[in-house]
């Protein structure tokens, strides 16, 4: 079983909404509700900076001065509220009792991946991969990351799950030949 991050196994929405809304603030735009963001993540901070920003004001120039007012916000604040959801630590240590392969791969950039499940969730899965890292894997739906996952795990797609939250998740899961579970918390 493999499984996205942000949305499926940790609620992140509120530190992304509160980076997201300090930008929109600086920037002199309205701010956007915690449930609005909900439907602009899923494909990594760069498309979510371009969503939240006005329609009109989505140009690169103006995505790059976002992006460098979201980043060391979002650094500073990305541990104040995201945690797992309600009860995932006791799903992850039962499918491990039960001799499940566990691993996560995220969109969110490597880095963050280790960060966060090492602070949230340590020890909880097999293997943890984000977007660049020492693979450098393509985003997903590309079905390389996953591929990769599968086969580190020592597993096969037809034997393997990828579980997500997102449209991106179903389709590279579909793309790799594996089981799609979409979650809708």
């Amino acid at each position: 079983m493999i499984f996205d991050l942000d949305g499926t196994l940790l609620n992140t929405i509120g530190d992304l909404a509160a980076a997201a809304n300090h930008t929109l603030a600086e920037m002199g735009f309205a701010p956007h509700t915690e449930e609005e963001y909900k439907y602009m993540v899923g494909n990594g901070i760069p498309k979510l900076i371009e969503r939240f920003l006005p329609p009109g004001h989505r140009d690169k120039a103006t995505q790059a001065q976002a992006a460098r007012l979201f980043f060391p916000y979002y650094d500073a604040h990305k541990e104040d509220a995201t945690a797992p959801y309600p009860g995932i630590p006791a799903l992850l240590a039962e499918l491990r009792r039960r001799g499940c392969k566990l691993g996560v791969l995220s969109n969110k950039f490597d880095g963050g991946v280790q960060f966060i499940m090492n602070k949230c969730l340590p020890d909880a899965v097999d293997v943890q991969h984000g977007e660049g890292g020492p693979q450098n894997f393509p985003r997903k739906p590309d079905p390389v990351g996953l591929l990769t996952t599968i086969e580190e795990l020592g597993s096969t797609p037809a034997r393997t799950v990828y579980i997500g939250d997102s449209p991106g998740d179903i389709h590279v899961a579909r793309n790799a030949g594996c089981y799609a579970v979409g979650v809708d918390w």
